[in-house]
């Protein structure tokens, strides 16, 4: 075959490559969308599906209405919302560094308080278990949102790094008391779960979702990016569009890959997950 044939073939598949790694990622995201349920309390309790246990009794209740998630990962994404929030009304869109020593160990410190308190309430599972303390679903809540806000306060950064070309040289977080607006959300975030009002059901699922798919498209793209060498390459919005698409769309793929096998172990087998 000649020269001049081999080249316009090479082209054209060139050409529906860079095609389909355009749309395929935004057909997967407009399919994560327009799929029942199709209210927007329908979809973030199957997003709560895939990712949570959803025990009612471990869960906030708007009159008789469930959170999407159980009162922990509530918090952990709300907090983490607070955190990338926070960040953004602070005005560090693009900081590139981690938080200094004292601070990681600060935000280490909200991790391993989560964690303790999270072991304390798994072992009251089992019967004539000793734990620590009883465990109360604000207190899941308040550890959450600690942990969350550190997961945040520590993604953001490197997932600016990845994705910028050119980042701000300073920390997420610089000082340990730049941490007091954040935590003063805790409290104000108890008291609208355990107030029960009907009105905060629909925000705070909202958010609460919406942290799990912002979070889990933060790490995705970075993934995507790493995978294909190509960290550190966006100049603007519109360089970053496609990555971060396929992030998003790989969190749907996630999510549809837990729902799937939830349903499967649970109505199929009718193993308790």
């Amino acid at each position: 075959m000649a020269e001049n044939e081999v080249a316009p073939r090479a082209t054209l598949a060139g050409r529906l490559f860079h095609l389909l790694v355009r749309v395929v990622p935004l057909i997967i995201i407009v399919l994560g969308i327009i799929v029942p349920p199709w209210s927007v309390l329908g979809k973030a309790h199957l997003i709560g599906y895939g990712i949570c246990h959803q025990i009612p009794e471990r869960t906030f209740f708007f009159n008789n209405h469930p959170l999407p998630l159980c009162a922990r990962c509530s918090g952990i994404y709300l907090g983490a919302m607070v955190g990338f929030v926070g960040l953004l009304i602070a005005g560090r869109r693009r900081v590139g560094e981690l938080p200094p020593g004292r601070v990681l160990l600060i935000l280490g410190g909200f991790i391993v308080v989560m964690g303790i308190d999270g072991v304390n309430s798994y072992l009251t599972f089992f019967p004539n278990v000793p734990h620590l303390y009883e465990p109360q679903n604000w207190l899941r809540l308040a550890t959450g949102m600690l942990n969350g806000l550190a997961l945040s306060l520590i993604v953001y950064p490197v997932f600016n790094y990845t994705l910028w070309h050119n980042t701000e040289r300073r920390s997420s977080i610089q000082a340990p008391w730049e941490l007091i607006p954040f935590l003063c959300t805790i409290p104000v975030s108890v008291w609208m779960l355990e107030s029960g009002a009907e009105f905060w059901l629909y925000p705070l699922s909202i958010l609460s979702t919406g942290g799990v798919l912002l979070l889990l498209t933060m790490v995705n793209t970075m993934i995507v990016l790493i995978l294909v060498r190509r960290e550190s390459v966006a100049v603007n919005w519109r360089g970053a569009f496609l990555p971060l698409s396929w992030g998003l769309a790989v969190s749907f793929l996630e999510l549809s890959v837990t729902i799937t096998a939830r349903a499967v172990l649970t109505q199929v087998l009718g193993l308790p997950f």
